[in-house]
């Protein structure tokens, strides 16, 4: 017998009223009971210190964002627990302590504002760098206001004096130039798509009132966004606007000065780019043009003008294989760089172009079992350097610069924040239900691998979302430290093996991604890590979906489950906040065909009172506004009430980030990890 019929009110519906007293009680009165049963204890707190103190201390890198001459970084510790927006130079930044130019305190202007802000991101004006759209949310919500930013006189610029101001919204707005923007946002009744994002967007010239901003582009209630942007490229200016008429497909015209637009013609799930002369096409799914077929996955090259002239002459850049996908790129301002997955391993080369085409070469060595990513490229003022960031399970992050045919050099090393002597990584593959070999990671301490010990397991699956290798000093204190083994999958649903490794369990298919977490929770146990009683899984957000699914269709393979931020009530998802924007990876429930396949597995319409499930922690944050708190409230209700053994713990400020300072996030690492002690060590 199923929990919720569909034929049946859902009982617990209230759940879904956010900011009612009496979900808030019922959130309120679980957590005191998570609170003590897992975080009273002198272990918790020493955990939680530790993670807190890493989060806060200055020996972390802070990682710069380059804007011309300017490196801006955004840094949180013990005294700012808000955060500094600040700036400096390179050469200043080399230094072991570089002086920072600090441009706003948050939590200066947080106190006086009266206002729980948490900082949203800072568009600056180029190249002048005078101004900038600064972004804040109230509690770590995706909705935020917009206020522009004098950075010379380090000061907001008041709507009364001309500044540009948005209230509260999910916005769009980009600088055009000093006294210009492109925005979107909410206009009133009717501008916003089904999803809650904007419908339209406009041209607002500086000292005129929002409502009378020029329309430049409408898009349909159905689509997810419509936005509008300018390419400042000296000799290349262009202003473009986009349509997603879903989450993975987007019609991209050229604005015209007469208002006009100029389709570019490549297929709508294909992401189309371009920098000066050459345009670049990466392409998602197999592309049949000019006589040829390029397929999923390839980097294609052709002259921008040529093309929109019609020519479909293009040049492959990169080709994926069995092994090999490619997971980013980034112009300087000679060379395209290029970063590859080779069975989850980065690879970086550099791509030249010339008179008689194209050549590739090796950029860098990438150390194995690591990610190495290529970053602060700014092809327009900052020539050919770069940045590389590398990080490995127990490997601190290092930061290093060069230019393409240079050497690098180390500008910063983070220091180790567990005791990782003797800790190793491997990887290994498990089969699926279908054939398909599944990687993962193994994360132990190798006098662990002579007998199967308590092992956590993580996951994602979805949205074409690449996991690949990282430094996690909470995972290191929290469990790698106790003794436990961190297991990371890279089950399909993520870009790990191209766009098919996702396309390929979309909708119908989506019981396939289940299918491979599943199989390796099977073969770590077959390989002897591990035990399904000591065995645990955490995943958020569309992981939280997975861990629904792994709950009810899986509950054998288990000892303990977290499920973070979650999605679980699939008949209802696109009806909640940003959950239209989805429907393009798992289906329309309002569609029968559609949802028969997705009802097989929606987590809240298949529980079953009568079923063995282990035990569960689920966390959501009441500011979550884009998987709607409902989702994690109904089903902890639900499973409650079927005498199931379930904990729940809402986060009140946070997002769908689930933490709106460093506090709360230590909090929450050090709440999972107890968590599992208690479940799956037995202490």
């Amino acid at each position: 017998m199923t929990g919720v019929e569909e034929s049946v009110t859902d009982p617990y519906l209230w759940l879904e009223e956010v900011t009612s007293e009496r979900a808030l009680d019922w959130a309120r009165e679980h957590n005191d009971v998570v609170v003590e049963l897992f975080a009273s204890s002198q272990r918790f707190t020493e955990l939680e210190s530790r993670i807190l103190a890493m989060l806060d201390t200055d020996t972390r890198i802070a990682y710069p964002g380059r804007r011309g001459s300017w490196l801006y970084n955004f840094w949180r510790d013990a005294e700012h627990p808000k955060g500094l927006w600040r700036r400096t130079t390179f050469a200043e930044y080399t230094k072991d302590e570089p002086r920072w130019e600090v441009l706003i305190d948050l939590d200066a202007l947080a106190e006086a504002e009266d206002e729980n802000w948490v900082w949203g991101g800072a568009a600056v004006l180029r190249p002048e760098q005078s101004r900038a759209l600064i972004s804040l949310s109230r509690g770590g919500a995706d909705a935020k206001v917009v206020r522009e930013f004098d950075i010379d006189t380090q000061a907001f610029i008041a709507p009364e004096d001309g500044g540009f101001h948005l209230p509260e919204a999910k916005s769009e707005i980009r600088w055009i130039d000093i006294d210009t923007v492109y925005v979107g946002t909410d206009f009133g009744p009717g501008s916003l798509t089904d999803s809650g994002y904007p419908r339209i967007a406009k041209r607002w010239e500086r000292g005129t009132p929002l409502e009378e901003a020029r329309t430049v582009f409408e898009g349909e209630a159905t689509d997810v966004a419509v936005s509008a942007g300018y390419d400042r490229t000296p000799g290349y200016e262009r202003h473009f606007v986009g349509r997603a008429t879903d989450f993975f497909n987007e019609e991209v015209y050229l604005l015209e000065a007469d208002g006009s637009l100029r389709h570019i013609d490549v297929p709508t799930d294909a992401s189309e780019s371009w920098y000066k002369e050459t345009f670049l096409v990466r392409l998602k799914s197999p592309w049949e043009v000019g006589g040829r077929t390029y397929p999923a996955g390839a980097l294609l090259a052709a002259d921008f003008e040529e093309f929109l002239g019609g020519a479909r002459d293009f040049e492959v850049l990169f080709e994926p294989d069995a092994h090999t996908a490619l997971h980013g790129y980034g112009w300087t301002e000679n060379h395209l760089l290029l970063i590859t997955l080779e069975d989850v391993q980065t690879k970086l080369y550099v791509m030249t172009p010339g008179p008689d085409g194209w050549v590739r070469e090796p950029l860098a060595d990438a150390p194995p079992m690591a990610t190495t990513s290529v970053m602060n490229l700014d092809p327009l003022e900052g020539g050919d350097e770069f940045m590389l960031s590398t990080s490995g399970f127990t490997s601190p992050t290092t930061l290093l610069s060069g230019a393409v045919g240079g050497p690098t050099a180390l500008l910063k090393k983070e220091p180790e924040f567990f005791d990782a002597a003797g800790v190793e990584t491997e990887q290994f593959f498990a089969r699926s239900d279908d054939g398909t070999m599944i990687p993962y990671f193994v994360i132990r301490h190798r006098d662990r691998k002579g007998a199967p010990g308590p092992t956590i397991m993580s996951g994602y699956g979805g949205f074409e979302v690449s996991r690949t290798p990282a430094y996690s000093g909470a995972s290191g204190m929290g469990w790698l430290e106790r003794g436990g083994t961190w297991v990371m999958t890279n089950i399909r649903g993520g870009g790990e093996y191209g766009p098919q490794w996702h396309t390929s369990v979309q909708k119908a298919n989506r019981h396939k991604v289940y299918e491979d977490f599943s199989s390796v929770a099977k073969d770590l146990v077959a390989r002897g890590i591990t035990t399904h009683d000591q065995l645990g899984a955490v995943g958020g957000s569309n992981g939280g979906l997975l861990m629904g699914v792994m709950l009810t269709r899986y509950p054998e393979l288990f000892g303990a489950i977290v499920c973070q931020v979650p999605l679980l009530d699939m008949k209802r998802y696109h009806l909640l906040l940003a959950g239209a924007s989805w429907m393009a990876e798992y289906g329309d429930p309002d569609k029968p065909e559609e949802w028969e396949y997705i009802s097989k597995y929606s987590p809240y319409q298949n529980t079953r009172a009568d079923a063995a499930y282990p035990p569960i922690l689920i966390t959501t944050s009441t500011r979550d506004d884009r998987v709607h708190p409902g989702h994690a409230r109904k089903m902890a209700a639900l499973l409650e009430s079927q005498g199931h053994p379930i904990w729940y713990h809402e986060n009140i400020e946070g997002g769908h980030g689930g933490a709106a300072d460093n506090k709360q996030s230590a909090f929450q690492a050090a709440l999972i990890f107890e968590f599992f002690t208690q479940q799956l060590m037995k202490g």
